[in-house]
């Protein structure tokens, strides 16, 4: 089992999308999963330029020799590829649009239709995706454009976290729910790694609140 998360937070590493990833991560490492994640902020992804070079002359390959040809590979090799990424005008952020973009070596200009929809032929068998997400305001209205987005990778499990700035907090009061919030994503990635999903119970868990929204609001002094 290998799953690679490809996070398309600006902050990269000191991002907190990047908290909830590293647990669920360990939790996976921990049943014996090869895990790997991706700040794709450090990597050179030029934007696609629509010229479908890599479907019509050189299918499957780019006309950049950038980072992505390394990327692809990553995304080919994975039993589960995670998409993390903050809201950022209620949508994935400019970096992870980029990267999601430039996948498209990997599909050809053929159609195929299921139940009436209409899509483009997939080359390789797809990995498994899961999603999370992280928002700094309260409430589950800032992910409703956002899942819509997501919905087209059908994923297996998606984890959608508001009030996301108390994730890196150091308030006493604050920290010991953060903690138990992120144990809960670390069995999350246990699961993944034993069973390739996430039982309901540990699903339910991940809906918890950190605080109310109006001490939240009070907190970040919104």
């Amino acid at each position: 089992m290998k799953i690679t998360v490809f996070n398309g937070s600006p902050k990269a590493q000191n991002s907190n999308c990047n908290v909830i990833a590293s647990a669920l991560l360990e939790g996976a490492s921990q049943k014996g999963a090869e895990i790997e994640n991706v700040y794709l902020i450090e990597k050179n992804i030029n934007h696609c330029r629509g010229c479908f070079t890599c479907w019509f002359k050189t299918p499957g390959k780019c006309v950049f020799n950038d980072d992505m040809i390394d990327l692809l590979e990553k995304y080919k090799k994975s039993d589960i590829i995670c998409f993390a990424t903050p809201v950022y005008s209620w949508d994935m952020t400019a970096c992870l649009k980029n990267f999601v973009d430039r996948l498209i070596p990997l599909r050809s200009p053929m159609l195929t239709q299921i139940d009436g929809e209409f899509d483009m032929k997939v080359n390789i068998k797809m990995p498994d995706a899961i999603v999370i997400s992280n928002c700094g305001f309260p409430g589950e209205n800032n992910f409703k454009t956002i899942k819509q987005v997501f919905k087209a990778c059908n994923p297996i499990f998606e984890i959608y976290r508001n009030s996301g700035r108390l994730l890196q907090s150091n308030d006493p009061k604050i920290k010991p729910v953060v903690d138990e919030y992120l144990s809960y994503v670390t069995k999350a990635g246990c699961e993944l790694a034993t069973m390739g999903n996430v039982s309901n119970g540990i699903r339910k868990k991940l809906e918890m609140d950190l605080v109310s929204s109006g001490e939240y609001i009070k907190m970040m002094g919104l």
